[in-house]
């Protein structure tokens, strides 16, 4: 009895030491290891994603605002703001991915298709996945060779790619879970976009303008990959808009949606822009082309259309029209407004209402010639501004557009939004009509970017009060701003200018409160905020690349522009 006792006492000590060795072994592990769960991705989430300490989509949250709630970094201390990890792709295109945050989990995309799981804190590689590119779809894929980021939901994470796939991996492995093809390799098409995730589908749309490939926006349910609905952007014979287009025209209209969308969960609406029509050359196709460069609101569970509003009828110009489009509340004239507001390749920025499609108002955010004003809530050109076959036009803004695809951000604070701002034009003419043919160019026009006669600047970063559209204050730069903006409730604006510095605005008054040194490559990525437990970090991708150095023309051959280094690193910066 007694030897049982003690055999009893040994046992317990034993067990109580062996507990207090594993407790103290635990908390000698690295920091990430004790919160590296890895959280669900739940739908009520990304509904809340505005106030998730992480970043679980591409622009943070369904309206597409690119605005944090978070205060840590404020205009007293962000001039303190040091690096605290950096990774670097090994790649020379353009970076124009937005780091995507879940927990202390990091996703980045790079060029040709490579996604990358981090640590969000240390920058420690957890798994990488290279997605094989099939050669034949390089042959077909307009402006560089980027990826814009991912969608996350439940423990997926979602990447397009330049083949026309979309794959889902396991977001804590990186093993593929369904891989869906949505069009053939190099006839045209070309995914380079973040999915956005809605009512469980898994929602995208390709690109593929320059070729004349028709325009579709795609929704696959999330957990299989199977498609659920596709929608054609180009309006077919018999459809409401199918008059719009000469016989047939529609088939090779282009109208690619090649940007994420934003989601109203309130009204069950989905917002997506659509590009520009094939082939550039307007008198080809004469009448307003419906949906390109548009608009469209969607029933996100059938695809149905619910209304759509047009930036530019019957596009000559290349005035792509998909990029992001915002949702936010304003006053003009004294009205409250559930808007939508846009600011367009052609030069003009815009404040819809959501609710109807309706134009509430639009105001030039750069010089403009060929885009000259509204009558009745429609945009007017100056018919001397297109061109046509052998009739060359010098016209502003140029196919870059005021502003391309580098996205705006919004501060329902002091309501103002952030446009980064390309100041150029173009010589542009029409040429004998070439007959379409699938993965060709499908042009007809000739064009090369011009300076613009009334600035010395390429590029600048401006506020715009979202009550007026109008300018309240303007950052200018001799170098092309290709950067998007972030803003957070501090009162911060970021972005970062193309020859490499990372910077911080007082959002209200656009003061200069930071600059990072030289990041080494210029940057056109689209830059994020996140929290991991109580400590705010902010992260962008630095590599010069794009549309701009391919097709810039004379910004393009500009010496300090020709002398902007590549090659991709992200930065990831927080306060000591």
């Amino acid at each position: 009895m007694n030897g049982s006792k003690g055999f009893i006492l040994t046992t317990a000590k034993r067990v109580l030491s062996l507990g207090a060795f594993l407790w103290a072994t635990f908390l000698s592990l690295p920091a990430y290891c004790a919160d590296d769960a890895y959280p669900a991705v739940t739908a009520k989430r990304l509904v809340d994603a505005q106030q998730d300490k992480g970043w679980l989509m591409y622009r943070r949250n369904y309206e597409s605002t690119g605005y944090a709630p978070f205060e840590q970094i404020n205009s007293h201390n962000v001039d303190k703001l040091q690096p605290v990890f950096d990774y670097r792709s090994g790649l020379t295109q353009g970076h124009e991915g937005a780091p995507v945050v879940n927990g202390n989990y990091m996703f980045v995309t790079t060029p040709l298709d490579h996604l990358i799981a981090l640590d969000a804190t240390t920058g420690k590689v957890r798994w990488e996945y290279d997605y094989p590119i099939d050669k034949k779809a390089l042959k077909t894929v307009c402006c560089d060779v980027v990826n814009r980021g991912v969608a996350l939901y439940n423990d997926l994470v979602y990447m397009g790619t330049l083949g026309n796939h979309i794959v889902a991996l396991d977001a804590k492995t990186g093993k593929v879970k369904w891989d869906t093809a949505l069009a053939p390799p190099g006839v045209g098409y070309f995914i380079s976009g973040a999915p956005l995730i809605v009512n469980d589908k898994v929602i995208i749309g390709d690109g593929g303008g320059e070729y004349g490939a028709r325009g579709f926006i795609v929704a696959m349910d999330a957990r299989s990959g199977k498609i659920v609905w596709k929608t054609y952007t180009t309006a077919a014979p018999g459809a409401p808009g199918g008059d719009t287009w000469p016989t047939g025209a529609y088939k090779t209209g282009g109208g690619n949606p090649w940007i994420t969308g934003t989601y109203d969960y309130a009204t069950n609406t989905l917002f997506w822009g659509v590009g520009n029509p094939g082939p550039w050359l307007a008198t080809l196709r004469p009448g307003a082309n419906l949906y390109t460069d548009s608009v469209m609101a969607l029933d996100p569970d059938s695809g149905k259309l619910k209304w759509h509003y047009q930036w530019t009828p019957n596009d000559t110009w290349d005035y792509d029209g998909a990029n992001e489009i915002v949702m936010t509340e304003l006053t003009y004239s004294g009205h409250p407004y559930k808007a939508l507001v846009h600011a367009d390749r052609n030069g003009w920025f815009y404040a819809i209402d959501r609710s109807n499609g309706k134009l509430i108002y639009a105001e030039p955010f750069v010089h403009t010639t060929s885009i000259v004003g509204m009558k009745g809530g429609v945009p007017q050109d100056d018919p001397a501004m297109r061109p046509a076959i052998d009739k060359k036009v010098f016209t502003c803004p140029s196919f870059l557009g005021g502003k391309s695809w580098w996205p705006i951000s919004i501060d329902p604070n002091n309501h103002m939004a952030y446009i980064p701002t390309l100041h150029a034009c173009m010589d542009i003419k029409g040429i004998q009509p070439i007959a379409y043919k699938g993965g060709l160019a499908f042009l007809d026009e000739t064009f090369e970017v011009k300076r613009d006669p009334t600035t010395d600047n390429w590029g600048s970063v401006q506020g715009v009060d979202l009550n007026t559209g109008k300018q309240v204050w303007q950052y200018a730069t001799h170098l092309p701003w290709s950067s998007g903006t972030l803003t957070s409730a501090s009162g911060l604006m970021f972005s970062g200018s193309t020859d490499g510095h990372f910077m911080a605005f007082d959002a209200k008054t656009g003061k200069v409160l930071w600059r990072s040194t030289q990041l080494g490559s210029g940057i056109i990525g689209v830059p994020t905020t996140y929290l991991v437990g109580d400590k705010q970090y902010v992260a962008v991708w630095a590599g010069w690349g794009g549309a701009g150095p391919i097709w810039g023309g004379e910004m393009a051959k500009d010496p300090a522009v020709a002398a902007i280094p590549k090659g991709g690193r992200l930065y990831v910066f927080a306060l000591p």
